[in-house]
This record gives structure tokens, C-alpha cells and sequence, in this order.
């Protein structure tokens, strides 16, 4: 542990705080525990019952056994939320309503997959303008998201403080262009969306109504204010302490050839491999672990990520002009791999969001119609989107009559749950020297770089009924 003031404190007058750093191995004596035992040689467990800053209910254990880390989990102990077995028998307009009460914080990435899936059975392809609207949609999730992620659940563990309240009262500015950040985005979900949680508007074939070029134009001086706090965002996080952590996993990603892939696109992986979503399944295999109502997941039978830092690194290239500048000027390269820095790519995408939200509403015609015609037929579909926290899939069986007969729901933390682990376990491993509560506390930042959505993750359990 080091004890070290933030490097904006010569303007800002902050106090100082306490930051966890990864340091190379130490050629002096480990210091003794209390028991004379060096502290890395110990047996000792880590629990931490409900992880704080993260959506939904998750704990933490961490078993070290004679100085070897035996065993890292994130237990995610949400009960199973069934959602795929209660679309079943629902007619096929309706999975976009009701995935979107899956999450508050990203509902339009469930909306947005769900609709991409069925409009692939029913054989539509939205009008140009219709597109641009459902990804103007979008890009105002990932700005609110992002937002409220960077400012209120991650930056605290950077400056060193509990949480965003306390934050506030030394760091009151930053606080409130977070804030700022995330009513432009729900602005906009409010505007096109019909209300910025749970969105009412979004239909399968487009939306029941679309909002007037004056409507979106009215939004435009608060998302030019917004990317101002944007571009301060990344230029203040540039100057945190980041420890280092190379992560070795296989990533994944939405990838498009003419943008930033948000609201569909192709798999894409850091091995090479590319396929369209309706071939996810045949590289993406779920399995069930003991200590999760989540199911973990493999790519091709190997431990894969991804989120912001596959985004960026696998997109880097889609990146607008401004957006890959603040990139630079923050210290990223065209690769980004180290999961302490995932809120400087977070920042990033915020600039490009709100330049993108921009740009789409300078452009916007109001479509000639609000939906394209879906009618129901019997038929598979097959939908990706990039939610902030990564890569979500659907898939639809749907009859003749337009009901559902079968789904599946892939969300990204469930995906990410063994990088997590992998990552709790090589941090661990790294810094034994650190007493329990300091190293409980660097497992539970390590967690959050991740920015978990836990209620999205806990996905379904396998119960065996034994009758006498």
C-alpha cells in the first residue's frame, strides 16, 4: 500500500488518499503477520458477502493455501431469473418489452438484440433512417451507462474514496458532469424511447412513433455541453495510478467495416475468427459452476473476454478522429489489455457516443414511416449487440403462429465471469504481502473494472429433484 495524493491535487486541493499498487517482487523480508508467519505463506481466506458499487447481489472468496491461491470466485448468488422460460408462449412482438425489464441500466441492449433476432425470422430489413434512429437509441444507454459506471461506481476506488458521496465532497465538479453525462443520455432514451428506464417505444420492425428533426435538434447543446464534460472525463482519469495487469485472455467482439459496432454487427475474436450471430452457439458453449446462478462460458473451449477493452482493442480503427485523440492523449495505444485501465476506455466511448449521437441528429430526416411490416412466420433467429458491458446474444425459435417456442439469452458478465476469476487469482498471487483487509479490497476493485451487471448474469440453474 502506498499512501500518495491524486495528480490534479495542486489545482483541485484534494485530500490525500490511499491507492493499492501492484509492485515488483521485494528483495527485503515479506513483513510477518501477527503470528510471526510471513504473510504470503499463510493459509487465509477472503469473503466479502455482498460486493459494494456493482448492480445486483454478488460475493467474493478467495482461498490461499500455504501462499497458493487455491481458489478465486465471484459468487453470484441472485437467484436464477428464468426469463427465457417465460417467453416461452408469448407471442414474438412481445420478447423486446419484456427482456428489456431484464436490466434498468442497459434495457435498450436487450431490446435492441431481441428485435434484431426476430426481424432475422420475420425477414425485414429497417429503413435507413429507422437504423440510424435505433442506433442514435443506443448510443444514449452507453453514454447514461458509462456515465454512471465511470463517475459514481469506479473513480471512487481510484482516488481512494468509499464511495461517490464522499467523492463528492472534495471532487463536487466531477461528480456533477458525471451526473450531467448521464441525463444527456437519458435524454435521449427519454426522447426516442418514450421513458430512460425501460423504454416503451421500441418495437419489433422500429418503433411506434419517431420524434421530429426539431424534437432531436432541441437535444443537441446539452450533448455539445456533454461532450465537453466527456473529453475532461478521459483528460482526468489519464492521470490516475493504474497497476499493471496484462490480461492473456481471447477477446470477443462486435466488429462492423464502416463504424464502431454498438447496435449489430459480425463476431469477431483477437484469434482471427469472424462469424455472423447465428453461428455464436457453435463457439460459444455455457456450462454451469457450483458457486453461480450465472453460467460461466468459453470460446472454442477457452477462458474469453469481452466489453470495453475487446471493443476497443478489436475496433480501435472504427474509432472517430477525436475519439482515437483523447485515446492518445490519455496514454492508450491501439491495443488495450490491462483491465485497471478498462474507465479510460469507457471515457473514450463516451466521446465517441455522444460525437456519434451528434453527428446522427445533424443528419436526421424523420423516417416516412415508424416500423417496416413484420409479419409473423416459423423460423430461428439470431441477435448481437454490443451492450456497454459487452457482447449480448439472443436467440429465437418462433412458430408459425408467431410464438415463441424456445430462447436463449447470452449476456456479457456471464460471459466475463472466468476472466474475472482468472484475473482475482493472478492479482492475488501478485501481491500476498498485503494484509487481508488491503488485499480484500483490491479484489473487489479488480471485480469492478469489470462493471459487472450481476441481475442481467444470473441466468438459470439446474435443479435435480431425488423423490424417496
Amino acid at each position: 500500500m502506498s499512501v500518495r495524493c491524486c495528480r490534479s491535487c495542486a489545482s483541485t486541493g484534494c485530500r490525500p488518499t490511499t491507492s493499492t499498487v501492484f509492485s515488483p517482487p521485494s528483495p527485503r523480508p515479506r513483513p510477518p503477520s501477527p503470528n510471526g508467519i510471513a504473510m504470503s505463506h499463510r493459509s487465509r481466506q477472503l469473503r466479502v458477502s455482498s460486493l459494494a458499487r456493482v448492480e445486483g447481489e454478488g460475493a467474493l472468496r478467495v482461498v490461499i493455501d500455504d501462499g497458493v491461491v487455491a481458489r478465486a470466485e465471484l459468487n453470484i448468488y441472485e437467484p436464477p431469473r428464468f426469463f427465457e422460460a417465460f417467453l416461452r408462449g408469448r407471442g414474438y412482438t412481445e420478447p423486446p418489452d419484456i427482456t428489456a425489464r431484464i436490466c434498468g441500466i442497459c434495457p435498450v441492449a436487450y431490446q435492441t438484440s431481441a428485435c434484431n433476432a426476430l426481424e432475422q425470422i420475420c425477414g425485414v430489413e429497417l429503413d435507413p433512417p429507422l437504423l440510424a434512429l435505433r442506433r442514435l437509441l443506443y448510443c444514449g444507454e452507453w453514454i447514461s451507462s458509462h456515465a454512471l459506471h465511470i463517475h459514481l461506481l469506479h473513480i471512487p476506488d481510484f482516488l481512494g474514496y468509499p464511495d461517490a458521496i464522499t467523492l463528492a465532497a472534495d471532487h463536487r465538479d466531477l461528480v456533477e458532469q458525471g451526473l450531467a453525462l448521464k441525463k444527456a443520455g437519458n435524454a435521449l432514451l427519454e426522447l426516442i424511447g418514450g421513458r430512460p428506464i425501460h423504454p416503451i417505444n421500441v418495437r419489433v420492425g422500429g418503433f411506434y412513433s419517431t420524434p421530429g428533426r426539431v424534437d432531436l435538434a432541441l437535444l443537441a447543446e446539452q450533448l455539445r455541453r456533454a461532450l465537453d464534460y466527456a473529453i475532461h472525463t478521459v483528460q482526468w482519469a489519464a492521470g490516475f495510478d493504474y497497476p499493471d495487469l496484462e490480461l492473456d485472455h481471447d477477446l470477443l467482439a462486435a466488429t462492423a467495416p464502416d463504424r464502431y459496432a454498438i447496435e449489430n454487427g459480425i463476431v469477431h475474436t483477437s484469434t482471427g475468427l469472424s462469424f455472423p450471430p447465428e453461428e455464436f452457439a457453435a463457439h460459444v458453449v455455457e456450462r454451469q459452476v457450483p458457486h453461480s446462478t450465472a453460467l460461466h462460458a468459453e470460446l472454442d473451449g477457452r477462458r474469453y473476454l469481452t466489453g470495453p477493452l475487446a471493443r476497443y482493442t478489436l475496433n480501435y480503427e472504427q474509432l472517430s478522429p477525436l475519439a482515437k485523440e483523447m485515446a492518445a492523449q490519455a496514454g492508450l495505444g491501439t491495443v488495450c489489455r490491462n483491465p485497471f485501465r478498462s474507465i479510460l476506455v469507457r471515457a473514450v466511448e463516451v466521446v465517441y457516443a455522444v460525437e456519434e449521437a451528434l453527428r446522427i441528429i445533424d443528419d436526421y430526416e424523420m423516417p416516412a414511416r415508424p416500423a417496416v411490416p413484420a409479419e409473423a412466420r416459423a423460423g430461428i433467429g439470431h441477435g448481437v449487440t454490443e451492450a456497454p458491458r459487452g457482447l449480448l446474444y439472443h436467440r429465437y425459435q418462433v412458430d408459425a403462429d408467431g410464438i415463441v417456442r424456445a430462447a436463449n439469452i447470452v449476456p456479457p458478465t456471464s460471459q466475463n465471469q472466468a476472466a474475472i476469476e482468472d484475473d482475482l487469482r493472478r492479482v492475488v498471487a501478485a501481491n500476498l504481502d498485503l494484509d487481508d483487509a488491503a488485499l480484500t479490497a483490491l479484489c473487489e476493485r479488480t471485480i469492478r473494472n469489470y462493471d459487472p451487471c450481476i441481475s442481467c448474469s444470473a441466468h438459470f440453474l439446474e435443479l435435480e429433484v431425488v423423490g424417496r
